[in-house]
Order: structure tokens, then sequence, then C-alpha cells
């Protein structure tokens, strides 16, 4: 047995082939095993002598075995050294890098111009309750402006839709946030709060279900009209790099402002070119708003405006329709 089972440890080539032998001359059910367990019916003289023989038989295999084991993992490890060796001083591969999305660098860009003119950047939830999108706006549930805004709801119970603070919806506009800031600060400030919207509208090539908007927002003592005409025509030139930019103003109506206006810009370059577009909608805060908010009645006067970061971006880089914004198209994503 000592001389079979060496011979064929010795011829092994893969280590699955020694656990088969492993299991043949060392297992419970090996010729080896089966004969110890039979030393019991043997006469202690003859039950000593052959016990020290199978002993040293198992020792003997199993040092055998463990050689050869450790002989081919430290042939394995050999060539796994080899597979994997690198030459450190072979030049680096360049690794490609991404870029930003269009709409992140129209944001950045809005953001850093409203910054330079002293306006902070807000924040807020895109899930917000009935009474901060609509009723602190004056907008109440009854108010035929309500009709002017598709909203999508969040289901909930009957019960819980009575109350305006409880009742949620994902904001269709970033107005919200202005009236939550308003609540807890006092004037006077300059704010601008950028985010995304969302509304129940059909997708095509100039609208979509979710979209992003800033809104601006500047109260104080002395806030009027002018200064609103002031801050677009400075964005505007900032914004389209065109110092002869032209803002003009038509009278409109929005329930959270009055006067309220609807803005017209054009100037000397790209799609503005000699055409007048319709770029934002504006007025005076209603003092409905102020007091929802707080503030004692006609103590302080302020405007409000809101444009749609898409349309920015569409006029800017020349994209004709506003899906191409959230198709993860490489081919147009590339591009910036």
């Amino acid at each position: 047995m000592e001389q079979k089972a060496v011979r064929e440890i010795g011829r092994a080539q893969t280590l699955a082939e020694l656990e088969v032998l492993r299991t043949k001359y060392l297992g419970r059910k090996s010729e080896l095993s089966l004969f110890l367990r039979s030393l019991k019916d043997l006469t202690p003289q003859e039950r000593a002598k052959s016990g020290r023989l199978a002993n040293n038989l198992r020792k003997k295999l199993t040092e055998e075995l463990k050689t050869k084991t450790q002989l081919f993992k430290r042939e394995e490890s050999a060539r796994k050294m080899e597979q994997e060796k690198i030459d450190v001083t072979a030049p680096g591969k360049r690794i490609e890098r991404g870029h930003l999305h269009p709409l992140t660098l129209v944001r950045r860009e809005i953001e850093n111009i409203f910054r330079s003119m002293g306006f902070d950047v807000i924040e807020g939830p895109e899930i917000d309750n009935e009474w901060y999108n609509f009723d602190a706006l004056n907008v109440p549930a009854d108010h035929p402006a309500r009709d002017m805004q598709d909203t999508f709801w969040l289901k909930q119970s009957k019960e819980v839709q009575k109350d305006p603070y409880t009742h949620l919806l994902p904001r269709t506009h970033t107005s919200a946030v202005q009236v939550r800031y308003m609540e807890k600060h006092q004037p006077p400030f300059r704010i601008i709060s950028p985010g995304r919207v969302f509304r129940n509208e059909a997708t095509d090539a100039t609208h979509e279900m979710q979209f992003y908007t800033f809104e601006g927002l500047m109260v104080g003592k002395d806030v009027s009209i002018a200064n609103l005409k002031g801050v677009l025509e400075y964005f505007a030139k900032r914004f389209f790099k065109d110092e002869n930019i032209e803002v003009k103003f038509v009278a409109s109506y929005f329930p959270y402002t009055e006067p309220s206006v609807e803005v017209f810009m054009k100037g000397r370059r790209g799609k503005l070119e000699n055409r007048w577009l319709e770029m934002a909608g504006a007025g005076m805060v209603n003092q409905k708003v102020f007091q929802n908010a707080g503030y004692a009645p006609r103590e302080w006067q302020g405007f409000a405006f809101g444009m749609t970061m898409d349309k920015l971006a569409m006029i800017k880089y020349g994209a004709d329709d506003i899906r191409l914004l959230y198709s993860s198209d490489l081919r147009f994503l590339k591009q910036f």
C-alpha cells in the first residue's frame, strides 16, 4: 500500500488529483482506516506491532500529500505572479474624463452671475405642501389661477387633503422656497432659488413634465420695477455674452405679483438675434404674499421673477428639442 500510494502521489498533476488520493488512502472508508478499526480484533502483541506500522504509514502519506500540495501552490502562485506582473516604468494610460451636463453648466453660470450682484442661492424641498406651493402665494383653493398649474398630487387620505399644510405634491415652481425663506428672514435681502419642478404636461419639443427653473426675489424699502429691469438686463448681457441685449416688459397677470409683467429679450447673437423672445414672468410681489410670510402690510416691497433653465440652455447652446437634455444621448452630451 505504501509503495502504491507514494507512486500515485508522485504522478499527480493537479491539486484535484491530490484530493482524490487523500480520500482514497486517508479517508474514512479507505483501506488504511478500515485496517485501523480492525485492530481491536487482534492480540495485544499483534495490535501493538500492526498499529505502529499503520500509524507510521498514515503519517508518511500525510507528509507526502502535504509536500506535493505545497509544491503545486507555489507553482500556481508563480504563474499568477508572472501573469499579473506589470512594468512600473511603462508610461501610464490616459483615463478618459467625463464632463458636466449642459444644465449643470447653465445652473452654475446663473448662480455665479447672481452672486456677483449680491444674491444668495437657496434651495428647498422638491415635495412640498399645498400651503407653500399655492395658498401662501395668493392662490387659494377656489382661485381661478389654480387651473393654470396642471399639478401632480401625492396619494393621501381625504382627511389629509383638507389640510393645506399636510396635503403634499411635487412642487410646480420654486416660489414655495421663497415663502419658506421669508418666514425665517427679515428684509432686506436678495435671493434666487434654482431647482427642479414638476408639471402635468404632455412632452414635446418645448415641454417636459419635469424641468429646471430658477426664481429670484429682492425685498427692501425702495425696491422698484426699475430695479427688476436693471437686474434682468445685467443678467442677460452676462449670460448670453451680448452687451447689446434689450429687455422690455409686457403687462400680464400672475397671482403672486402686482403689477405683473412678461419679460422679453432681444439681442444680436444666436436665437436672440433681432427677435423678441419671452424669457420670464415677473412683477412686484403682491402684498398678500408678504402678509402670508408674516410681514407687516405695506412695510416692504420687492420684485420676483422666474425663468426656465432648460429654455436658457436651449437658446445658449442652440438645441431645438428639450428632450435632448434628458435623453442621455452621448452624441448630444459630448458636444459640451
